[in-house]
């Protein structure tokens, strides 16, 4: 089977964080082969940029073909290209190998500091990007580009047609420094005279740098993966939110990009789902479990460390049964299972991301008792005080709950129980780090009330 190659055609990064050390990383996480073509060599950090020296294009060129004379590249990106000669001999390049080109048209650092002269600026446009399969400026290099202002999502929708007059097949203008949106990041792409918006929320603090040369990357692999371009783009916007949002803490500047998360996501799904399943079978082969399981059966869930919606959290499909005192489920653990569940878990983490399982049992005063005894950290919220605009919001009513019973303490407690109101059961529910030591807790209690 062939191994998808790709080749980045960059400078280096001396603190890790961008140009041709985030491709690489980039390619690795979406199982691409990387190769490369040092066009420059930089001394910067997370703050700024000090020094920059450019590479011969002699050495370029000879970097590009040793590699394609070799090895297959089936998609190449350019990030910093420093000066024109540079730019010339990539043009020259691509034309002699064929392979497919994503130009990520790099003018200036995110720390402001400018990466190209202005004789290079001018010829990315004029050579570069007529012969790019997929070319991702940032808003400040599209009004460049299309020498246009940008203020509006609208501004950014008129420079990408006129960005692809220039001859790229598809053009993404990407609006993460577009304060216009409010708390929203819009990224705008023109394809054979339609335009698609890609929303996502800011985020306090994400991983800005390396980001522009991350998503060029990733571009590159899915075409190199076999992807049509447009598909390819669709793909990439969901692996840089992920490396986006998940950064290497490291630096006093901007914090890097990290690409590798894509690969944690499914190792964490994985230990999520096996934590759940250990969960399930301790729940099997505790006697008299069924007899705590509630009218509307009882579920235990858990989060991804990263969880943000329902889809992040897995949990029992059907939930589980009391049959004849034991507990029985009705489903397979699966992600997505309970929303339910999930938005407890989710309210939950806001306040402590490290509590990311819950399983509910049915109420009664002995239980509070025993979970008291059993030195349980417990609070409670009272559901006939949930405001009217809160019961009318579906999917609110317990979200609410648990951050009354949160802030009545000041902490996440290892119990928060309800005693129910009009068509709603009395509920405990009982929160851990994983599903296994909720199961735990949950065994304990039974057990000190087995005692009684």
């Amino acid at each position: 089977m062939k191994v998808p190659v790709a080749l980045t055609i960059a400078g280096s990064d001396s603190g890790g964080g961008a140009g041709i050390q985030a491709d690489l990383k980039t390619f690795a996480a979406l199982g691409v082969h990387g190769t490369c073509a040092i066009t420059a060599v930089t001394a910067q950090n997370t703050l700024y940029v000090r020094d920059i020296i450019s590479i011969p294009p002699e050495i370029v060129m000879a970097q590009i073909d040793v590699v394609a004379d070799d090895i297959e590249v089936d998609a190449a990106k350019t990030g910093m290209l420093h000066d024109p000669e540079i730019i010339e001999l990539v043009r020259s390049e691509q034309n002699e190998h064929g392979f497919p080109l994503v130009v990520d048209p790099v003018i200036w650092a995110g720390s402001g500091d400018r990466l190209v002269t202005p004789a290079a600026e001018k010829k990315i446009v004029k050579s570069l990007i007529p012969i790019s399969q997929v070319v991702t400026p940032n808003i400040t290099e599209a009004s460049v580009i299309a020498d246009t202002l940008i203020n509006s999502v609208k501004d950014m929708e008129e420079a990408a047609r006129g960005i692809a007059t220039l001859g790229s097949e598809v053009v993404v203008v990407k609006g993460g420094h577009l304060e216009a949106t409010g708390d929203t990041i819009v990224d705008v792409m023109f394809h054979g005279g339609e335009i698609t918006h890609f929303k996502k929320p800011k985020m306090e603090e994400p991983g800005t740098h390396g980001s522009g040369c991350s998503f060029a990357a990733a571009i590159a692999a899915y075409i190199a993966k076999g992807f049509e371009s447009v598909e390819a783009v669709f793909h990439a916007e969901k692996f840089i939110d992920v490396a986006v949002g998940n950064p290497v803490m490291i630096g006093g500047g901007r914090k890097p990009v990290n690409p590798i998360f894509w690969l944690e996501i499914d190792a964490e799904r994985w230990r999520v789902l096996n934590d759940l399943d250990e969960a399930v079978k301790r729940i099997e082969s505790t006697n008299n479990f069924g007899e705590f399981i509630p009218e509307v059966r009882t579920n235990v869930g858990m989060a991804l460390p990263t969880a943000k919606s329902v889809d992040d959290v897995a949990a029992v499909d059907g939930r589980i049964m009391n049959y004849h005192g034991q507990a029985k489920p009705l489903g397979r653990i699966r992600f997505g299972a309970s929303s339910h569940i999930a938005r407890i878990i989710l309210a939950i983490m806001e306040h402590d991301p490290s509590m990311r399982a819950v399983i509910n049992i049915k109420y009664s005063e002995e239980i509070i008792k025993a979970c008291n005894e059993l030195g349980l950290i417990v609070s409670t919220f009272d559901r006939s005080k949930e405001p009217e605009e809160v019961k009318k919001q579906e999917g609110k009513s317990l979200p609410w709950g648990v951050n009354i019973a949160i802030a009545s303490i000041g902490r996440v407690p290892d119990i928060i129980f309800d005693r129910g109101g009009i068509g709603k059961e009395a509920m405990v529910r009982i929160l851990a780090p994983s599903a296994k030591e909720a199961v735990e807790k949950a065994v304990k209690i039974i057990q000190k009330m087995k005692k009684k």
